[in-house]
C-alpha cells in the first residue's frame, strides 16, 4: 500500500484544525491508509500554530511548517510538497469545506492511470461574487490552455509526487499545477466532490484575487505555449506591426507618386499625414518586439542548459554508473 502525504495550507483557521485532523484520522483508520499530514502555517496570527503543535505532539504522523510571515498559498504548498514523503500527495483547504471522505474516490481515479486528479465543486456553498468570476475564469483557462477542468481554483487535488520534480510553484501558480503538469505530458482528470458550507472563520477570497488570477493565467499561457520558443509569440507580434507599418508607408508613397501624375489628386508631403507617424510607430513597435523576442530566445537558450525541455516517462536497459 502506498503512503499518502496530505498537505494542508493554513492561514488563520485555528477553529477548524482539530476537527479536520479527526476526520482524516477516522477515514485513515477505516480505510487502513498509511499517511502523514503536513500543516503549513502561512503566517497565521490567530493561534493556528499552537494548535498544530498540539496535534503534532499527539500524533507522530502530523508535522508542521511555519512561515515567518504570510507568503501566499503557492509558497505554502511548495513547502509542503518539498517535505512530503508519500508517493501520492493530496492537497485540501483547512476550512472544512473540502470533505476528506472524498479521498478514496480520488485514489480510485488515480488507479485508472491518471497523474493529477482535480476536484470539481459542482454544487458550491460560496457567495455569488466568488462563484461567478470563478466560472468565467475556468472557461478562460480551458480556452487558452486546452485543459478543460470545471474548477481550477479547487484546492482539493491529488498528485503523484514525481510531478513536483518538474513543476515549480511560485507567485500564485498553485491553481495551475494541472495545466503545468499537462503541458509536460502528465495525465489530468477531475471528479465531482462534495463541497460543504464554511463553519468557522471567513473566506480569504477578495476582488484583487480575480486580477491576480488573470495575470497568472497569462503567465501560464506563455510558459506552457511559448516557454521554450518565446520568439514564436513576440516575433509574430513584431512581424504584424512591421507589416502594418510597411503597408502604411507603401500606401502613402503610392498616393505621393500618383499625386504627381493624376491631376485631381492634391500633392501632399508625407509628414503632413497622421498615417505617416502611425506607420513609423508601428515599425518601431515591430522592431522592439523582435528585439525582445531575440533576447528572450538567448535567455531561454542559456538557462535551457540547466533544465530539460521534455519529460521522460520510462527508460529501458541498465544505467551504467558514472565514472
Amino acid at each position: 500500500m502506498f503512503m499518502l502525504s496530505i498537505v494542508i495550507p493554513v492561514y488563520n483557521e485555528v477553529e477548524s484544525l482539530s476537527e479536520l485532523y479527526g476526520e482524516i484520522d477516522t477515514l485513515a483508520r477505516r480505510e487502513n491508509y498509511e499517511f502523514e499530514i503536513l500543516f503549513v502555517d502561512d503566517g497565521s496570527n490567530d493561534g493556528s500554530w499552537n494548535e498544530i503543535e498540539k496535534l503534532a505532539a499527539l500524533d507522530s504522523r502530523v508535522r508542521g511548517i511555519r512561515f515567518r510571515r504570510n507568503f501566499g498559498k503557492a509558497a505554502a504548498l511548495d513547502a509542503g510538497f518539498s517535505a512530503a514523503q508519500g508517493q501520492i500527495v493530496i492537497t485540501l483547504d483547512a476550512d472544512l469545506q473540502d470533505d476528506p471522505h472524498e479521498i478514496p474516490r480520488f485514489l480510485e481515479k488515480m488507479e485508472e492511470g491518471f497523474d493529477v486528479v482535480s476536484g470539481w465543486k459542482k454544487v458550491r456553498h460560496d457567495p455569488w461574487h466568488k462563484v461567478g468570476p470563478s466560472r468565467v475564469f475556468n472557461r478562460m483557462v480551458g480556452w487558452l490552455t486546452g485543459v478543460h477542468l470545471h474548477d481550477h481554483n479547487c484546492g482539493f487535488k491529488t498528485y503523484r509526487r514525481e510531478i513536483f520534480h518538474e513543476v515549480r510553484l511560485y507567485g500564485e501558480l498553485h491553481r495551475f499545477v494541472p495545466v503545468l503538469a499537462h503541458a509536460r505530458g502528465w495525465r489530468v482528470d477531475e471528479i465531482v466532490i462534495n463541497h460543504r458550507p464554511r463553519k468557522h472563520g471567513r473566506s480569504k477570497y477578495g476582488v484583487w484575487r480575480i486580477v491576480k488570477g488573470f495575470l497568472d493565467l497569462l503567465t501560464v499561457y506563455f510558459l506552457t505555449g511559448f516557454g521554450q520558443r518565446p520568439q514564436h509569440l513576440l516575433g509574430a507580434v513584431g512581424l504584424l506591426f512591421f507589416f502594418l507599418g510597411g503597408a502604411g508607408f507603401f500606401l502613402l508613397l503610392t498616393y505621393r507618386v500618383l499625386s504627381w501624375t493624376v491631376e485631381f489628386m492634391e500633392p501632399k508631403h508625407l509628414h503632413t499625414s497622421p498615417w505617416f507617424y502611425i506607420s513609423i510607430t508601428a515599425l518601431l513597435l515591430g522592431a522592439q518586439f523582435m528585439s525582445i523576442g531575440f533576447l528572450a530566445e538567448l535567455i531561454t537558450a542559456y538557462h535551457g542548459r540547466d533544465s530539460q525541455a521534455y519529460s521522460i516517462e520510462k527508460r529501458t536497459g541498465a544505467v551504467k554508473p558514472r565514472v
